[in-house]
């Protein structure tokens, strides 16, 4: 499998229990927010949530779906081939154990689990099922205890297997991808707005410290107003991302943030809230294309 590099700059969520947090923060109506009005005297008129839902396609749409999996793929994994990612995984030594799968699965922090939980509902005879007991053990620490020797081997071995792919699928939509396009909706941006929301999502997860999703959204309140509020969506999402660059440099893996500056930022600059292709970007000095 290829291996790659910067791999550890994703610095693994800290999400323990997020699934049981994300069902209930992600749409909730936010308490305050001080906006700074537009000044842009281009900028289009405030778009509901309502009115987005039928003006636009959503990150949800399988074509853009599938352009959100290969961003984030060139981050996580310097490739666009994310249907290659099935069957990664290593300890990148960042306090979370072992890190897998197509958005990072991790035995140390919850999500892993939850993976293998559903995965043997759906095939109680899988491969990985005699593992539920020490992945409970290990969840919340970064240890591999009654997971060596074989684990890694036994993932990929899993890996091969449709259901486990579909399972690596459902979870990836449970936990991130749905709660992310959800509020995105709710809040009334267009695709690349429920992207950075995704985006986020996947690299801080939605618990309740500092540099969690919900609250770098909420950071973002207190700067600027989304469209359903009555606020400009360029002007929203540039608070955002700026709360989005906080967040990371509280952190020492984070501190690139380039997958921001030379990604997402350079496409709201060129007001393609859309999202469309082609799509040109950097992620950690490497260069990438979607035609």
């Amino acid at each position: 499998m290829f291996t790659p590099h910067f791999r550890t700059i994703n610095a693994r969520r800290t999400r323990l229990a997020v699934g049981a947090l994300l069902g209930a923060a992600v749409l909730a109506v936010p308490v305050a927010a001080h906006a700074t009005p537009a000044t842009s005297p281009a900028a289009a008129a405030p778009l509901s949530a309502a009115a987005f839902g039928a003006k636009a396609t959503g990150l949800d749409d399988p074509a853009k779906k599938d352009v959100a999996m290969q961003i984030v793929s060139s981050a996580e994994n310097s490739s666009l081939d994310w249907k290659a990612q099935y069957k990664y995984i290593e300890d990148i030594d960042d306090d979370r154990g072992y890190t897998a799968g197509i958005i990072g699965f991790c035995s140390g922090t919850g999500d892993m689990l939850d993976l293998v939980e559903y995965y043997t509902s759906v095939k109680p005879d899988n491969v990985l099922a005699k593992y539920l007991p020490a992945l409970r053990k290990v969840n919340g620490t970064p240890s591999h205890k009654g997971l060596d020797p074989n684990f890694t081997k036994d993932w990929a071995k899993a890996a091969g297997d449709s259901a486990f792919k579909q399972a690596q699928d459902h979870e990836r939509d449970r936990v991130y991808f749905n709660p992310a396009v959800n509020q995105g909706k709710a809040d009334g941006v267009g695709a690349l707005g429920q992207f950075a929301y995704y985006d986020a999502i996947v690299m801080h997860g939605d618990g309740t410290d500092s540099t969690s999703f919900r609250n770098i959204r909420k950071r973002a309140l207190s700067k600027a107003k989304p469209p359903a509020q009555g606020g400009n969506e360029t002007t929203w999402l540039n608070a955002f991302l700026d709360a989005r660059v906080w967040a990371m440099k509280q952190e020492e893996a984070h501190s690139d943030t380039s997958r921001v500056d030379t990604a997402q930022r350079v496409w709201l600059k060129k007001g393609n809230l859309a999202l469309n292709t082609p799509l040109d970007w950097k992620v950690y000095g490497d260069s990438y294309h979607i035609g």
